[in-house]
């Protein structure tokens, strides 16, 4: 059997892929990394799997760090998780576990994912990725974990409901805007990430209070005297 034609077409579909991302210039290098990065620490899995897909339809020319995440079992195990994930970050509580459980998990994932985008060629520019993907993923995982706990120590559930369901929009957005306006993304990712570090020293200041108050009325008496 001839595969020669086969063979051609393969390369071809390479040769193309190659010359699209070798276009890139560094503002969507940069903004591809930190989008990556950053929205590993919100929904990891959504991350993977929309990733991968967009790069197995041709919507966007993937690195070839991260050609692996088009592969059709990496595609199938992250839909699963990130249904899982869609629905254990609706309940509260569960949220919470959740995002403790990932805490080891979204940051080197973000860390790797952004390393990818530079490739293995790249050297210390990867190792830099790697560090700038790892540190946006540990901002924006400390941030909703401790927005979600805060949350938690409401009664009623809408508040919850609505902040999961406002980072399940905000991952798909911020990974558009970082592959269309690599540089009004930056500009927005540099504000996200300053409202998250207010929010989450001012949060954690108040989940110490909430839990002092806790423990003080679980208290025995006689401590409490």
């Amino acid at each position: 059997m001839d595969l020669s034609p086969v063979t051609a077409a393969a390369s071809a579909v390479a040769s193309g892929v190659g010359q699209a991302t070798a276009t890139w210039d560094t503002s969507h290098l940069v903004a591809l990394a930190a989008a990556l990065g950053w929205a590993s620490g919100l929904r990891l899995y959504a991350v993977v799997f929309l990733t991968g897909l967009a790069g197995r339809l041709g919507w966007v020319p993937l690195p070839e760090g991260l050609q692996l995440l088009q592969q059709p079992l990496v595609l199938g195990v992250a839909g699963v998780l990130l249904v899982v994930e869609f629905l254990a970050d609706k309940i509260p509580w569960v949220d919470s576990a959740w995002d403790a459980v990932h805490t080891v998990i979204r940051i080197p994932a973000g860390a790797a994912l952004a390393a990818g985008v530079i490739g293995a060629d790249a050297g210390q520019w990867q190792l830099i990725a790697a560090l700038l993907g790892g540190t946006l993923a540990a901002t924006a995982h400390v941030a909703k974990a401790t927005t979600r706990a805060a949350v938690n120590t409401s009664p009623e559930p809408f508040s919850n409901i609505a902040l999961s369901l406002l980072g399940d929009a905000a991952v798909p957005a911020m990974l558009w805007m970082a592959w269309s306006h690599p540089g009004a993304f930056l500009i927005v990712l540099t504000l996200v990430v300053l409202v998250m570090a207010v929010m989450t020293v001012l949060l954690m200041r108040f989940a110490r209070r909430a839990f002092g108050r806790v423990r003080q009325m679980l208290s025995p008496p006689a401590a409490r005297a």
